[in-house]
């Protein structure tokens, strides 16, 4: 299996592909291969900051004798005027990493700033927002890096870290009780040790888990928040709880209240808007 560094590696080599092609064209027509000169990170809007990191490394993966001077971190609240680093090096090299870098930055740093806000919304309160797979195909590791960033708590990376039996398994296993003893099963044959999670539809789905046992977490599956409630105290403690579906700014701090240990917001990933941020000589 590949690390993170591999895939993000492999991430930006894709990128630089898909953008370059055979060449810069515009760039390489009219600025000197030798011409060396300066670009300043300017943030355009109130934020979170992220990606920074990333940046360093497509810099240096394009072109190592680049310099950053970074002046804001990953995690910095931003506002706009901000000036989060500047970078020193080929002019074909500033122009040609200029879109890339931008590319990860705003859309890390949009995560980590949507996340954020739901972290605040819960201040006071034991619930986590997590975040899920929901996003965007070849850059999950970079999207969930920026929900850490902003305060969140990743799930699951992939289908290989965690089980979670979603009402799909369920329901071609056949039942509750089928689908968890398969599950353990497995895990013995294979020699994981893997968390397992459950997602159920009902009350009377809850029941039939605590009956069987064998889980570490139970996904409360589009309920209501007065059904989170009753759910959370049928639970009682015995398993960790997830709130899941639905979920938005509004509506999350009600189900927080409820004494659930995560909330899952797809929203962090999957529909959010980038941070603006423009590269400019300076």
């Amino acid at each position: 299996m590949l690390s993170v560094d591999e895939l993000v590696d492999r991430l930006i080599d894709l990128a630089f592909a898909e953008d370059i092609g055979d060449g810069d064209h515009t760039t390489l027509c009219c600025i000197p291969e030798d011409a060396v000169g300066k670009s300043k990170l300017l943030i355009k809007e109130d934020g979170i900051l992220a990606g920074v990191e990333i940046a360093k490394k497509v810099f240096a993966r394009f072109d190592p004798t680049m310099q950053v001077e970074v002046l804001m971190g990953d995690g910095t609240k931003v506002k706009k005027g901000d000036v989060a680093m500047i970078v020193t090096g080929k002019i074909r090299s500033l122009l040609q990493t200029e879109r890339l870098m931008l590319n990860i930055m705003q859309r890390m740093s949009g995560i980590a700033t949507m996340t954020n806000r739901y972290v605040e919304l819960l201040e006071g309160t034991k619930t986590h927002v997590l975040d899920t797979r929901k996003t965007t195909p070849g850059m999950r590791m970079l999207e969930k890096m920026a929900v850490k960033i902003g305060g969140g708590v990743n799930h699951r990376i992939g289908l290989f870290d965690m089980i979670l039996l979603k009402d799909n398994h369920v329901d071609f296993s056949g039942g509750i009780s089928n689908a968890i003893t398969r599950c353990h099963k497995y895990l013995e044959e294979k020699g994981l040790n893997l968390k397992i999670e459950i997602e159920v539809r009902s009350f009377d789905e809850i029941q039939q888990v605590m009956e069987c046992g064998g889980v570490d977490r139970i996904m409360l599956d589009n309920f209501s928040v007065e059904d989170t409630r009753k759910a959370v105290e049928m639970i009682g403690g015995k398993y960790e709880t997830e709130s899941s579906g639905g979920i938005t700014f509004d509506t999350i701090r009600a189900y927080a209240e409820c004494g659930v240990d995560f909330v899952s917001v797809g929203a962090l990933t999957h529909s959010v808007k980038g941070l603006d941020m423009s590269f400019k000589a300076c």
